[in-house]
């Protein structure tokens, strides 16, 4: 039996790659879960191969757990084709996504043609593995488990900032109603002094009012 040896690569990540031998009477779907026996990955997930040319354009697609509207299309289902009935080149590529959902996309070429399997080795099989895969879900944000809402929000005590903080800071306690004692008395305001500046400006026009009355009596 005929043997197909594919190059596996990740789209986004150049420095991880696979190469595994399938059988020529295999399916997509036996390459799709060896694919994921050599990245670590759970394979159940929708997913699909594209008949692809030289510069990775899609074409033809075949599908694996397809969603209503695949089935819709009558898009062709992994299971049910051979590898052999899709190769017509001997560097045949197949552009291939993982997870819809969460995708991956990888680019699958097949290497050569081996005409003799070896004997006693399950198909397919992974025949060198470069570099390791990145996380299957390594993009889901987990965010922080957040207080009960009806606990109020200390920012002080979120802070626990200390009197010795405050010491290194630089900071200085308010001095206290001691400290005060030490000073003089307190002086007037401003608003006093303003008061008897003004006071002391009209205490002289006293003294002009009683000059205009008197004069206006003279006169009569």
């Amino acid at each position: 039996m005929a043997l197909y040896r594919f190059r596996v690569t990740f789209e986004d990540y150049d420095d991880v790659m696979r190469e595994i031998d399938v059988k020529s009477n295999q399916t997509f779907e036996d390459l799709h879960r060896a694919i994921h026996q050599s990245t670590g990955y759970n394979c159940e997930y929708p997913s699909s191969f594209y008949i692809s040319n030289d510069q990775w354009i899609k074409g033809e697609e075949i599908t694996f757990m397809p969603n209503q509207r695949r089935i819709d299309r009558g898009v062709v289902l992994m299971d049910k084709v051979k590898l052999s009935n899709r190769i017509d080149d001997p560097h045949q590529k197949f552009y291939y996504t993982f997870n819809f959902d969460r995708p991956f996309d990888f680019h699958v070429e097949l290497l050569k043609i081996i005409l003799d399997e070896n004997p006693g080795t399950q198909y397919p099989a992974i025949i060198k593995s470069v570099g390791e895969a990145p996380k299957q879900f390594g993009n889901v944000f987990n965010p922080a488990v957040l207080p009960p809402a009806a606990d109020e929000f200390d920012f002080l005590n979120e802070l626990e900032f200390s009197e010795e903080d405050a010491e290194e800071e630089g900071f200085s306690e308010v001095a206290d109603s001691e400290g005060l004692e030490e000073h003089d008395e307190p002086t007037a305001t401003a608003d006093e002094e303003e008061e008897d500046e003004f006071g002391s400006e009209f205490s002289d026009n006293e003294g002009f009012e009683d000059e205009g009355t008197s004069s206006r009596h003279d006169d009569y």
